[in-house]
């Protein structure tokens, strides 16, 4: 009998973390991706980052959200792995980070040669309309088509594979299942689907036929790339974080490089000098980051209110050096410079999951094996969608032959803390932990 677990809202629950054994291993590499006709050989590649024991025999692929790159995933990975024994995660970074010029964010080079270097505008920027015409071809197929080759890898030698994402790669993950590889369902490549504040069937913004035309149209004559920071260039939100975060964890307590930097949004400014550790907090916490940018919202904490300059404390969810690791590391990093603006228009087609849809079918969309899709479901939800990531997750389960389904609702985090909340006071981490045991 199909079973669903519904796990109440935590407003007042906070628990205490497990002992932290000894770090796992950790490693990155290249899978070959789909061979997209009009796109250079090169491109064709994606690169995971694993975390975990050689010796696993389930693998947990996760799939980032808008304009996030795997480095997003890395506070969590290193958490699961520690509580889940015989589990590797995989944090899958999409075909269109192969475009960044990270050459100046390398182990070996300072803070100050990668502000002169991307300060600068020294480093190679790409035009999009006319150095990366190909990338307008970058939708859902492209992307499903280049997952499928990371799990069927993360299959070999019988390793047992789980999908999961957050945001925007939550509804990619529910996008693979529910796709058809000539013939072959996308679930029955893997055994269970995690879902973290995000998902399909109501849980983002649909499209109609009309505005499903309008913006391939506009994809297909302009840029390729979607800009997180308006009025910038569509690299500015990957170099600045990187840039913020290489200083927040190399000269914590210096002088903040960026607060006077002419190419720092305004909103991203504090009004009174800081470090560069609080200027990193002050630009994601929920209380002081952009009202338009929820997106990048976390529980962090604030402005310690004395000193010159004033220095972060901690308070909240997400402590301020898991926001540098995750945003700072190489040969991944946690925010995606160049995003295919065709990827978002696609899942918002998909939304529905429907055969009939009239935008799906315009945009060549494959979701039709919802209803015969028979995978475990985990679904989070944070503050960020007022409950459609539920609602979202319940639509799911019921219209699909799924045998049980895990939800979890966390109004009191923001939508980045179950990534790079610490440990003790995650949720997210808590409640996935005995799902994925469970599988196990």
């Amino acid at each position: 009998m199909r079973t669903r677990i519904l796990l109440a809202s935590i407003a007042a629950l906070a628990f205490l973390g497990a002992g932290a054994p000894a770090a796992s291993a950790e490693s990155t590499f290249f899978v070959k991706g789909y061979d997209e006709p009009s796109t250079p050989a090169r491109y064709d590649n994606v690169r995971v980052k694993r975390f975990g024991p050689a010796s696993a025999r389930r693998v947990l692929v996760l799939v980032p959200g808008y304009i996030a790159g795997a480095g997003t995933f890395t506070p969590v990975a290193r958490d699961l792995v520690k509580r889940v024994p015989g589990l590797q995660v995989w944090a899958v970074d999409r075909r269109s980070n192969a475009l960044e010029d990270t050459s100046r964010f390398q182990a070996h080079n300072t803070p100050e040669q990668a502000l002169d270097y991307y300060g600068g505008l020294k480093f190679r920027q790409v035009d999009g309309a006319r150095q990366a015409s190909f990338a307008r071809r970058w939708g859902l197929k492209v992307s499903l088509e280049d997952l499928r080759r990371v799990i069927l890898r993360a299959h070999q030698g019988g390793r047992k594979v789980t999908l999961g994402g957050h945001s925007l790669g939550a509804a990619t993950a529910v996008a693979y299942a529910t796709w058809d590889f000539a013939g072959r369902p996308g679930y029955k490549d893997i055994d269970a689907l995690v879902l973290i504040d995000g998902g399909l069937l109501g849980t983002f913004n649909g499209t109609s036929l009309v505005n499903a035309r309008r913006t391939a149209a506009s994809i297909n004559r302009g840029d390729p790339f979607a800009a997180l920071l308006p009025g910038l260039p569509v690299w500015a939100a990957g170099v600045l974080g990187e840039t913020g975060a290489m200083f927040a964890q190399r000269r914590p307590q210096a002088p903040s490089a960026l607060q006077s930097y002419p190419l720092l949004p305004s909103m991203f400014r504090p009004p009174v000098p800081v470090t560069n550790q609080a200027l990193l907090g002050y630009s994601f916490d929920r209380d002081t980051a952009p009202s338009s940018l929820q997106l990048l919202w976390v529980r962090g904490g604030n402005l310690s209110g004395s000193g010159d300059p004033q220095r972060w404390v901690d308070g909240g969810r997400t402590p301020v050096r898991n926001i540098a690791t995750a945003l700072f590391q190489e040969p991944v990093n946690g925010v995606e410079w160049y995003f295919p603006r065709r990827l978002t228009l696609d899942l918002d087609a998909a939304s529905p999951l429907s055969a009939t849809n009239r935008a799906e079918l315009m945009l060549g969309l494959r979701t039709w094996h919802l209803q015969t899709m028979k995978l475990p479901i985990y679904a989070y939800q944070t503050a960020l969608t007022n409950g459609r990531v539920l609602r979202g997750a319940k639509a799911l389960f019921r219209r699909s032959d799924s045998p049980r389904a895990t939800y979890v609702n966390d109004p009191g985090a923001m939508h980045v803390d179950p990534l790079w909340g610490k440990a003790s006071n995650n949720f997210f981490l808590r409640t996935v932990t005995p799902f994925l045991k469970r599988l196990g």
